[in-house]
């Protein structure tokens, strides 16, 4: 769901990003060269357009907005529609989900507590937030407010994301209870893994400190002093303004196939504080400003003082950094850290602060660049994570000062080949799977309640309508349920009623005498994001049932 490094993910995109393209009409990419405010580059706005339309059009783009700021001058621009099929253009308030680029501004409410004297960074969780503990004893007992922010508590990859993703029935508070339940993969603090989870706790404990929920105290303290009026702190918020969401979900490989506006999207407000704010470009040109001010607003108070300001560009944890592909591989950092809520690496020799964020159906990324005392944002209303690195990189190397590859064609590269390459693991897949051989069981003896720790149930029923057909329900996420289709063995795959969820291998296991012994899951596709984390789950059957 929610971001991680700009080499990291590169590196491991074929597991974890969305990369998906949209079909962009004729009469749209006519458009294009209009912006919505002053040209962003005043050296070249034309330059920038044709860039933009040229990046659009290779991986069909149907809307993006771009802010930078540049001194003391900000500007934006806006080119394509907010949704497909209909003709409302992308403009300077157009709101776009920001995904995990929400994390920084969950660390600066965070950082305001700690400038009122409310909060330290080297508090233990457990003695600020009740009832707070994590699996491990040691990580319950010594994990510090810096400890939710910087990736190092020891949990998975996405590990828990589907307490949460893409909606849920629990609240934020169970959410924070259930964590207990999430076995680690690593030991505290031994490295870099990133996760959704703990920022929820950052949420919960902006809460228990301040009294306001995480959704109020941003609102009051963060957007309401830097006139972010078109921001949302809600991913259920509808404005006329919001663009629509897309994808090319078509296939069993995401990204690849006809675009579609989604049908089902993130929901609720149990993950806000990891991942729900919803910005327009001009909103966050505010927010960069005061990023590159170190806490200062443009009246001269401060939202956050400059040591707050320090602490969040700080690296805390070491992200492990893997060669990038020929193509794209001068895009690649020497160094990338992890601070609170933004990574620090360097690009080409200079040091940025930088973060991505994703939700389904939308992209964006943020870069600050300090020496320069210059910053932008991209939005996208699509998964076209190849549009917008190839922005990204375009944009430093405009404002660096730094002569330019073909980014558009060296990312269009990579993904065609991740995505070829993820069409022939499944046909190999697929060749090599023998429906002959098996089930164990008849149907009806893998009806039941299954529990994990973490998630909850799920419920394996038949259909008597449909001859016996299996069916599974996750009871803890409105909406997915689906059928089993058995492949080999005691495997079957799921077919989602909810359109746009990924696919899933489910495994059951059996003991000597030909019982249920536990049921186990893994996504069908090579390149399904990070946060269906099937294969964290450790289903066994609920005795009485």
């Amino acid at each position: 769901m929610i971001d991680r490094s700009h080499g990291n993910a590169l590196a491991r995109v074929a597991a974890v990003r969305r990369r998906v393209a949209v079909l962009f009409a004729l009469a749209v990419l006519s458009c294009w060269g209009l912006c919505q405010a002053t040209p962003v580059l005043a050296a070249a706005p034309q330059a920038l357009d044709a860039y933009a339309a040229r990046a659009m059009r290779t991986f069909d783009t149907p809307g993006m907005a771009v802010v930078i700021v540049d001194g003391d001058k900000t500007t934006t621009h806006a080119w394509g529609v907010r949704k497909l099929g209909a003709g409302a253009r992308v403009d300077e308030h157009t709101i776009f989900p920001i995904g995990s680029n929400t994390k920084a501004f969950t660390a600066a409410a965070l950082a305001i507590l700690v400038d009122e004297g409310k909060l330290h960074w080297d508090d233990r969780v457990v003695d600020r937030l009740p009832g707070f503990r994590m699996y491990d004893a040691y990580a319950s007992s010594e994990m510090t407010v810096t400890d939710l922010l910087v990736h190092r508590s020891g949990l998975g990859l996405g590990e828990g994301d589907l307490m949460m993703f893409p909606t849920t029935d629990r609240s934020r508070a169970e959410l924070v209870h259930d964590i207990r339940y999430l076995k680690p993969a690593h030991s505290f603090r031994s490295g870099y893994d990133y996760d959704n989870v703990l920022y929820i706790v950052a949420g919960q404990l902006v809460e228990a400190v301040s009294g306001q929920r995480w959704e109020d105290f941003v609102q009051q303290h963060i957007l309401d002093p830097l006139r972010m009026h078109d921001t949302r702190t809600s991913i259920d918020a509808h404005p006329a303004d919001r663009v629509a969401l897309h994808a090319r979900n078509t296939t069993p490989v995401r990204g690849v196939g006809r675009q579609a506006v989604l049908s089902t999207v993130m929901t609720g407000d149990v993950f806000a504080p990891a991942g729900a704010l919803q910005v327009s470009a001009a909103d966050m040109g505010r927010w960069l400003r005061l990023q590159l001010d170190r806490g200062r607003l443009d009246d001269g108070k401060r939202l956050f003082s400059a040591a707050a300001a320090q602490m969040l560009w700080t690296p805390q944890t070491l992200i492990p950094i893997t060669p990038l592909p020929p193509e794209v591989a001068l895009a690649q950092p020497q160094f990338d850290a992890y601070a609170l809520g933004l990574e620090v690496q360097d690009y080409r020799g200079h040091r940025i602060i930088t973060h991505l964020g994703g939700v389904l159906g939308g992209v964006s990324a943020v870069v600050i660049i300090p020496e320069k005392h210059a910053a932008f944002a991209i939005m996208l209303n699509s998964e076209d994570v190849g549009a917008l690195f190839a922005m990204r990189e375009h944009l430093l190397d405009t404002l660096l000062g730094l002569p330019s590859p073909d980014w558009i064609a060296g990312y269009q590269q990579m993904f065609d080949g991740i995505h070829a390459s993820a069409i022939a693991a499944l046909r190999a897949h697929g060749a090599a799977t023998h429906p002959e051989r098996g089930p164990s069981l008849p149907l009806s003896g893998y009806v039941g309640v299954y529990r994990d720790p973490w998630y909850g149930t799920a419920t394996i029923s038949q259909d008597k309508r449909r001859g016996g057909t299996l069916e599974i329900s996750f009871d803890r996420s409105p909406g997915m349920h689906g059928t089993l289709e058995h492949v080999q063995y005691d495997t079957f795959r799921t077919h989602w009623a909810m359109p746009d969820v990924e696919d899933a291998y489910v495994t059951f296991a059996l003991k000597p005498d030909g019982g249920i012994e536990r049921m186990t899951m893994q996504a069908v596709s090579p390149v399904a994001d990070f946060s269906w984390d099937y294969q964290d789950l450790r289903f066994v059957p609920v005795t009485g049932h």
